[in-house]
């Protein structure tokens, strides 16, 4: 009789750890994109004053972006993720009918000699955004619909085709971070949906032989790797943005000067509120505040990993993975930007940076990972 109850209660408490969920996923989110918030502060008020007239200006959009992301990310975290199977190709089509539109005279917006945005009245939406995730909706519900066509190479093309077709969208914006991750993506849904080695590597081949091309076609990027192998070639130049990013966290020094005080966001750092926001973070907060927050960022990834594992199907398994896959990399290649450890290139810090696009379909995905493991398998 002990033993029915003891079993019954444990059944009840694995229950209700089932339905909770791992809670800690929205609140890092929450807490990460708080701070984003206040940091777009830190490094535009004076760039908005200056330019714009009122020192609030990107935190403004921040706050709307911010508060977006909290109704998408509710609104992903209780909508059954298993739905999402049936919008494999609405995913797709989506994703690739909105990179198209950019190139659509009087849609897309232009900025800085690239075209990757569209423009509705006042709103701006950033494609590749989107379709980063829309490729992980698409390339999942494939996998888990025709696990044994994944085996031979022709199975696995409709992924690989996906993948180009929204890499060649966006590195004709130009936009090569972007497809950079997304070309990195597409290969680990590929290895976790578990196609064959030898496939995989037939793909990775003519992936790593696209990023010398795509360099060399263009000018700018190869003056950017020049001014990466010695920024100090071109001070005013190519290397200037390299050398204010390494002035900031060489400022910064082990704690940093102090919320408010960084000297680099003074209009010597361009996109300070953006790309290169990890710089005004570890100059004002130090090296170690970069420890602490890239500590954060570990944790959250580790729930998506975790989340993934525990799952107790092949769809949640996937979309997770990919949602986490999504997260690490940008991640990791804005730190390794921002500290010259690779050629710069614009990307932001996501659940950071300024952009709304991003800060927006960034939480509904961690809505979205938060509800699969509300269904995970107990361990």
């Amino acid at each position: 009789m002990k033993s029915r109850t003891a079993a019954a209660i444990y059944e009840t408490r694995s229950v209700r750890r089932r339905n909770v969920g791992t809670i800690a996923i929205p609140i890092l989110v929450v807490l990460i994109s708080s701070f984003g918030v206040l940091m777009v502060y830190s490094a535009s008020y004076y760039t908005a004053e200056t330019q714009y007239g009122d020192a609030f200006y990107f935190m403004k959009k921040q706050v709307i972006g911010f508060i977006l992301g909290i109704l998408a990310m509710l609104g992903a975290g209780f909508f059954p993720y298993k739905r999402l199977l049936k919008l494999k190709w609405p995913a797709l089509a989506v994703s690739l009918i909105l990179l198209v539109l950019v190139f659509i005279p009087g849609l897309g917006v232009e900025n800085y000699g690239a075209t990757r945005w569209i423009g509705i009245g006042p709103i701006t939406i950033q494609p590749s955004e989107i379709a980063k995730y829309g490729f992980v909706i698409f390339a999942a519900a494939y996998a888990c619909e025709k696990p044994e066509k994944l085996k031979t190479f022709i199975g696995m093309l409709p992924i690989v085709g996906a993948g180009a077709a929204i890499c060649v969208l966006i590195i004709l914006e130009p936009n090569m971070s972007v497809t950079m991750c997304v070309g990195m993506l597409m290969l680990a849904m590929l290895f976790l949906s578990g196609v064959k080695i030898k496939h995989l590597i037939f793909i990775l081949l003519p992936v790593v032989a696209a990023v010398p091309i795509l360099i060399l076609i263009e000018p700018y990027r190869l003056q950017r790797l020049y001014a990466f192998i010695d920024p100090w070639q071109s001070p005013q130049g190519e290397g200037y943005q390299l050398i204010q990013s390494l002035y900031a966290l060489g400022n910064g020094g082990w704690f940093g000067t102090g919320l408010f005080n960084s000297v680099q966001k003074y209009r010597y750092l361009p996109f300070a509120e953006s790309d290169f926001i990890l710089s005004v973070i570890g100059e004002e907060f130090g090296f170690i505040g970069i420890i602490l927050l890239f500590s954060v960022f570990g944790i959250l990834i580790w729930l998506g990993i975790r989340t993934a594992a525990r799952s107790k199907d092949r769809f949640g398994f996937l979309v997770a993975s990919g949602i986490t896959a999504v997260y690490a990399i940008q991640v990791v290649i804005n730190a390794l930007v921002v500290s010259g450890a690779i050629p710069p290139t614009g990307l932001p810090l996501p659940l950071i940076s300024s952009g709304n696009t991003s800060l927006i379909f960034t939480m509904a995905a961690m809505g979205v990972l938060y509800n699969i493991s509300r269904g995970e398998k107990e361990k």
